[in-house]
C-alpha cells in the first residue's frame, strides 16, 4: 500500500491482481482494517456515477481475486482471505505476518518509541525504507483513501523526525543533518523539523549554521502561515545566540551527556563486586520497567538474574533490598512471565526466613509485598507455594492464601510504619489478591482512591497513575461511565507529561469498552466500536506485555456474539488464537458445532477460571455453556460464583470488553440448574 498498491507471495514473487479496479478493490478493502465493507458501499467508492452491472462487476472482481490470492484454494471451499459476510466483503491477511506494508509500518514505528535511541534509529530505517510513493499513489483522487493517505502520510513524517531525533540522542548528529535539510525543504510548516535540524547542527559543532536554520525558519513561517516560530524553536535561537556571543562558555550538558559522565564516575569509584551494584542495577530496572514495551521487557528478563546474584552473596538483607525495590506498579492481574515470577517468590520466601531477627521492619514489609505482587492470578497454579519461613510441624498453607496473608501483612506494617512508597506498593499487592469472589469493583474502586490520595499527598507519580487505571476499571464494571472517563483522562495526562506510555495501552482499551457500555441496549458490534477495537489492538504487538495481549483479539470479535445470545459460528473463529482462555471458550465452540458431547465433556475437564480481572466474564462463558449442554452440576456452581456480580457488566470491570450484563448469564444457569 505504501506506493503503488502491488502483491507478493510468500517467496517474494508479484501476483498479478488484474486491471486497475481490481487492485482498487484490494486497497478499499484493506482501509477498513479486516472489517466488512458492503457490496453498495465499494460501489459508491469505486464509481463517482455506477454504470449499470456495477454490483455484478465487483463480484465479478473478488471471485478473480480470489483466485489470484489463493491460487491453491480448492473449487467451492470458502475463502480465508477474501470473505463473504453478510452484505458484503471482508479482507483478512494474516495480522503477524508483516502481510499489509501499512500495518508493518505503523507497528515498527509504535515499537521504536518503546526503544533506546541507538536501537529506535536502525527500526526507523527499516520501517521508512519500506515506502516506495506516496501511499495508495495509484488511486490519488479516490476518496476512500482521502483519510488513510492524509494519515500514513502524517506518520511517515513522524517518523522521519522521530528518526532524526534518536540520531541525535545516539551521539550521530551528522547523520541527521542531511534528510532533516530535504525534511524541512519539503515540509517548511513543521516546526520539529526545524528544531531537530537546528539542534542536529549545534551538535555537529556547526554553530553559525544552526543559526541560519532558526532565522531561515522564522522567515518560513512569517511569509507561509503569517506566524513567529513556537516556544521551542524561540529558546533553542537564544541558546544558539548566547553561545554565538560566549564561545568559550561551555554549553549546558543535555540529559545524555549528564547520564554517560554519571555513569562513567559510577563505574570508576564503585568496586565491581560491590553489593552497592546490585542494588543500583535493581533501581535502574525498576526505572527502566515504566519507560515502555522494550525497557518492560529488558527490565523482566534482567530481574531474576539480579535476585539470583542477589541471593548468592549470602546477605538475606542485601537480597531483600534488590527484590522489595522493585515496586513497579502492576495493573492487570496476569503475569507476563509464570516462571520468572515464581522464582521471585520462592526467592522472597527463602529470604523472608533467612532475614536476622534485628531486620528494620521495611525490608520485611516489602519483601512480602513482593511475594503479593508476584502470585497475582494463576502466577504459582502449578503446586503449592513452598513456605521456607514455616516452623517446623507446621502445614504448608495454599499458595493463594498465602499470597492474600503476604498482602495483608505488608499492608499493616506499612500502615503502622507510616511509610507512603510502602503503603503504595502493598495496596497494590492488595488489589491483585482482591479477586477472590466476583463482583468486589466497589472494593477496587476504594483501592484504587487510596492509591490516588497517598500519591497526591506524598508525590508519587507511578502510584497516582496506578490508582488511576484501577479506577477506571473497577468505575467501568459499577457502570459509572463519567467516573471512568474522568480517570482516563487525568492517567492520560500523567503518561503524557511523566513518559509512561503503557497507561495509554490500558486507556485505550477503556475507551473501545467505552463504546459498548454506552450504548448498553445494542448487542452488535457497530463501526465505531471495530474500529476502536482496532485502534486497541493494533497496540498489542508492541505493548511488551504478553500476559495482558495473548488472546485479547479474538475475545472482542467474540463479544458481540455472546451478547446477541447466539453461539460462534466454527468457520468464523476457524484461525482464532484464544490465548490462555481457551478452556472456558472451548465449550461454546464446540456447541457452536453441534457436538454437545464433546462440549459437555469440555465442561468437565475446564479448570475453574483464574481469580483475575477475567474471572467474571470466564464464569458467564461456563455458564451459558452448561445451560445449553444440560449441566445442572456446573450451572448451579456458576449461579454461586457469579451472585455477587448480578448487577454489573461481565468482563467490564477489566476495562477491555463487555459480554452483556451479568443478569443475563445468571438466569441462564439458575435455570439450568433447576432454579
Amino acid at each position: 500500500m505504501l506506493g503503488p498498491v502491488e502483491c507478493r507471495d510468500g517467496a517474494g514473487r508479484p501476483v498479478r491482481l488484474g486491471g486497475p479496479r481490481h487492485r482498487e478493490v484490494v486497497a478499499r478493502l484493506l482501509v477498513a482494517r479486516r472489517r466488512v465493507v458492503p457490496v453498495d458501499r465499494l460501489v459508491a467508492d469505486l464509481w463517482e456515477e455506477p454504470p449499470p452491472g456495477a454490483t455484478g462487476a465487483v463480484r465479478t472482481f473478488v471471485a478473480e481475486l480470489r483466485r489470484a490470492l489463493e491460487p491453491g484454494r480448492r473449487p467451492r471451499t470458502p475463502s480465508r482471505l477474501l470473505a463473504t459476510e453478510g452484505p458484503g466483503y471482508v479482507l483478512r491477511p494474516d495480522p503477524g505476518a508483516d502481510a499489509v506494508d501499512a500495518w508493518h509500518f505503523e507497528a515498527e514505528v509504535a515499537r521504536a518509541a518503546g526503544l533506546a535511541p541507538a536501537e529506535a534509529a536502525p527500526v526507523l530505517d527499516a520501517a521508512l525504507a519500506t515506502w516506495r510513493g506516496p501511499a495508495y499513489a495509484d488511486f490519488p483522487g479516490a476518496r476512500w483513501a482521502h483519510a488513510e493517505r492524509a494519515r500514513l502520510a502524517e506518520l511517515r513524517l513522524h517518523a522521519v523526525e522521530r528518526r532524526a531525533d534518536a540520531l541525535i540522542r545516539s551521539g550521530a548528529p551528522r547523520e541527521a543533518v542531511w534528510d532533516l535539510d530535504a525534511h524541512v525543504a519539503e515540509h517548511p510548516w513543521r516546526e520539529d523539523g526545524w528544531h531537530l535540524l537546528a539542534t542536529a547542527l549545534l551538535r555537529s559543532g556547526r554553530q553559525g549554521d544552526a543559526l541560519g536554520v532558526l532565522r531561515r525558519a522564522r522567515q518560513v513561517l512569517a511569509d507561509q502561515l503569517g506566524a513567529d516560530p513556537g516556544p521551542g524553536l524561540a529558546r533553542l535561537e537564544r541558546e544558539v545566540l548566547r553561545q554565538a556571543d560566549h564561545p568559550d562558555e561551555a554549553a549546558p550538558a543535555t540529559g545524555d551527556e549528564v547520564w554517560s559522565s554519571a555513569a562513567a564516575a559510577y563505574e570508576g569509584s564503585v568496586p565491581a563486586r560491590s553489593p552497592a551494584r546490585l542494588e543500583a542495577t535493581a533501581s535502574l530496572l525498576r526505572e527502566l520497567a515504566v519507560t515502555g514495551a522494550g525497557g518492560l521487557g529488558a527490565a523482566r528478563r534482567h530481574r531474576a538474574a539480579a535476585v539470583a546474584a542477589a541471593e548468592r552473596t549470602g546477605d538475606a538483607e542485601l537480597a531483600a533490598r534488590v527484590i522489595g525495590v522493585y515496586d513497579v506498579p502492576a495493573v492487570w492481574t496476569r503475569v507476563d512471565d509464570p516462571d520468572a515470577a515464581r522464582t521471585v517468590v520462592r526467592t522472597a520466601e527463602r529470604v523472608l526466613a533467612r532475614l536476622p531477627g534485628d531486620a528494620p521492619e521495611t525490608v520485611r514489609a516489602r519483601l512480602l509485598a513482593s511475594v503479593a505482587v508476584e502470585s497475582r492470578g494463576d502466577a504459582l497454579a502449578e503446586g503449592a507455594l513452598p513456605r521456607a519461613a514455616d516452623p517446623p510441624g507446621r502445614a504448608r498453607e495454599p499458595w493463594r492464601r498465602r499470597a492474600r496473608q503476604a498482602a495483608d501483612e505488608a499492608e499493616s506494617a506499612a500502615r503502622r510504619l507510616h511509610d507512603a512508597p510502602l503503603l503504595a506498593f502493598a495496596l497494590n499487592g492488595t488489589f491483585l489478591q482482591s479477586f477472590a469472589h466476583c463482583g468486589q469493583a466497589a472494593r477496587r474502586d476504594a483501592i484504587g482512591a487510596e492509591l490516588v490520595r497517598l500519591a497526591r499527598t506524598h508525590g508519587l507519580l507511578g502510584p497516582e497513575v496506578l490508582g488511576r487505571l484501577i479506577r477506571v476499571q473497577a468505575l467501568a464494571g459499577l457502570g459509572d461511565l463519567p467516573g471512568a472517563d474522568h480517570q482516563a483522562t487525568i492517567a492520560d495526562h500523567l503518561a503524557d507529561r511523566y513518559e509512561r506510555p503503557l497507561a495509554r495501552v490500558f486507556t485505550t482499551w477503556y475507551r473501545a469498552l467505552r463504546t459498548t457500555l454506552a450504548t448498553p441496549a445494542a448487542t452488535e458490534a457497530t463501526e465505531a466500536t471495530e474500529a476502536a477495537y482496532a485502534e486497541a489492538i493494533a497496540l498489542l504487538p508492541t505493548c511488551g506485555m504478553p500476559g495482558f495481549a495473548t488472546g485479547l483479539p479474538a475475545l472482542t470479535r467474540l463479544a458481540p456474539v455472546v451478547r446477541a445470545g447466539a453461539l460462534p459460528a466454527p468457520e468464523a473463529f476457524a484461525e482464532a488464537d484464544w490465548g490462555p482462555y481457551a478452556p472456558w471458550v472451548r465449550p461454546l465452540l464446540l456447541l457452536g458445532d453441534n457436538r454437545p458431547d464433546e462440549a459437555r465433556e469440555a465442561l468437565r475437564t475446564a479448570p475453574r477460571p483464574p481469580h483475575d480481572l477475567m474471572a467474571e466474564p470466564m464464569w458467564c462463558l461456563l455458564a451459558r455453556a452448561a445451560a445449553l449442554a444440560d449441566d445442572p452440576v456446573l450451572a448451579a456452581r456458576a449461579a454461586v460464583v457469579l451472585g455477587p456480580a448480578e448487577g454489573q457488566q461481565a468482563g467490564a470491570a477489566s476495562g477491555l470488553l463487555t459480554f452483556g450484563p451479568v443478569a443475563t448469564y445468571l438466569a441462564e444457569a439458575r435455570e439450568a440448574a433447576g432454579g
